[in-house]
């Protein structure tokens, strides 16, 4: 059995028709869909992006153990485990964060290409005169990260130019250069994370007739700060179209896996890492950053409930509403791959899942950013938990009523800022129960206390498994 495991960079669940979405058009992904295993209830685990690639690469709760950071070079990854038993590992990608150089999450693969240019890629110094394409007050590091992507992507002429494209393209290649082998094939797409600005016939499908400014990298705010009603609705716009984009390109890569015969001996996985608010809760971004502050924002559905979408040769396709997560992926592969799981592997194999010889893998999903490691004096309160038996989702962070000292993170975007209270509220758990309230828009936390305190007590045992170290434990510990 070989594997394909596409990763496309926050990409929102509700851009899928198969999830009953329509925020974007993907035929391509809901006709991979309809002959595959849909899981409905699936979650990232560690948030954001890099903490996100370490559970997929080291099958380990990240957020229990490390922030945003390279890949530890005592970490047993899957490319590794792989190579020893093998396998042919590959990892073709334009996701820039956990592969720019010192993060090295590339290492152990036996080939990897990386397409430069992402986000702040110090790739080309020409041209010089760029030109913002908004008012700067309106994008996040509008004189560093803007200006280097619009000198990055100057040169494009044709949408086979595009990021998503170029990748997808060289997916095809290396898949026809190496079908015969026994491969793990990992590709990673940083789009349809912002940047956003996908060729202007996809933004045509959504708001043709919009002649305002583009706001492609907006701040990491409250939306009504500084964006017109209008204004939002052309992001949206952009964002659907961004992801319809990568829609078509990994069908593209589908079709080959189909024509080059793969189809009946490839396990091919589809997911992200992650969502983004596009005006809900009344953000934009997955976080809030101000000058040179950092805040987490609780990570309700819009962010935590990603897609995950898995082909299995011989099974039929179905939707599974077993709760699944990110960390799933490295013992999944494995046991597909029929190679041994290490004793490090802290996820759960699909596998047994999938062949109906269990109905689920685990009792609660968690979605955090970091709340633990050797960097951290005191937990911040704001960095806080989501947890959810698929039916109730509580939002916890740590009890503490105030942090001496200054913690500094590199979430979102590898830029260091101080991690603070930026909104001026009380922290206080929240609790929603989600079949009558899918948005999480009525706390039902003091009515529902009970109920919150049974997945808090699961939270903590999680916690205690994982070893979180008492001094980190205790702030966690009562609710």
């Amino acid at each position: 059995m070989n594997v394909i495991l596409i990763i496309s960079d926050t990409f929102r669940r509700d851009n899928l028709g198969c999830y009953d979405g329509n925020l974007a058009y993907t035929p391509s992904l809901d006709r991979f869909a309809s002959e595959a295993i849909l899981f409905e209830n699936a979650y990232c685990l560690s948030f954001p992006t890099v903490p996100n690639r370490n559970d997929i690469l080291t099958g380990r709760a990240t957020f229990t153990y490390k922030p945003w950071s390279p890949l530890g070079s005592d970490e047993i990854t899957l490319q590794d485990t792989l190579n020893k038993a093998g396998v042919l590992t590959s990892l073709i990608v334009d996701t820039p964060h956990p592969f720019a150089p010192g993060f090295n999450y590339q290492r152990g693969f036996q080939g990897w290409e990386l397409i430069r240019g992402q986000e702040h890629d110090r790739w080309k110094t020409a041209p010089s005169d760029v030109k913002l394409p908004c008012d700067p007050g309106k994008l996040r590091n509008p004189y560093g990260t803007v200006i280097q992507y619009l000198k990055n992507v100057s040169w494009r002429k044709h949408e086979s130019d595009y990021f998503v494209a170029r990748t997808m393209q060289a997916a095809i290649e290396w898949l026809e250069e190496n079908y015969t082998s026994r491969f793990f094939l990992y590709v990673d797409t940083f789009d349809p994370h912002e940047p956003w600005d996908p060729p202007k016939h996809y933004v045509d499908m959504f708001d043709p007739d919009y002649d305002g400014e583009e706001v492609i990298y907006p701040r990491y705010d409250r939306w009504k700060e500084f964006l017109s009603e209008r204004e939002l609705q052309h992001c949206r716009a952009l964002y659907a179209a961004e992801a319809t984009m990568v829609d078509r390109w990994v069908g593209l890569l589908l079709e080959r896996v189909e024509s080059l015969g793969l189809m009946k001996n490839t396990v091919v996985i589809f997911t992200t890492d992650h969502g983004f608010y596009l005006g809900e809760h009344g953000y934009i971004g997955k976080s809030l950053i101000r000058e040179n502050y950092h805040q987490s924002i609780p990570l309700y559905p819009e962010v935590s409930a990603i897609p995950f979408i898995m082909y299995v040769p011989g099974a039929e396709g179905r939707r599974v509403k077993a709760l699944v997560q990110s960390i799933d992926l490295m013992p999944t592969i494995l046991d597909f791959m029929g190679v041994e799981i290490p004793p490090t592997v802290q996820g759960h194999s699909l596998k047994p899942l999938i062949e109906g010889k269990v109905d689920k893998v685990r009792d609660i999903a968690i979605a955090s950013p970091t709340l633990s490691s050797r960097g951290i004096k005191v937990p911040h309160p704001t960095n806080r938990a989501t947890i959810t038996d698929g039916e109730w989702m509580l939002i916890y962070g740590s009890q503490v009523e105030r942090v001496e000292g200054a913690e500094m993170t590199e979430m979102v975007d590898s830029i260091k800022r101080k991690v603070a209270a930026i909104e001026e509220k009380p922290l206080a758990p929240e609790l929603y129960h989600l079949p009558d309230d899918p948005g999480c828009e009525r706390n039902l936390f003091e009515e529902g206390h009970d109920r919150a305190k049974e997945l808090h007590a699961q939270f903590v045992e999680f916690l205690e498994r994982c070893e979180v170290p008492e001094e980190h434990l205790r702030f966690f510990r009562y609710i």
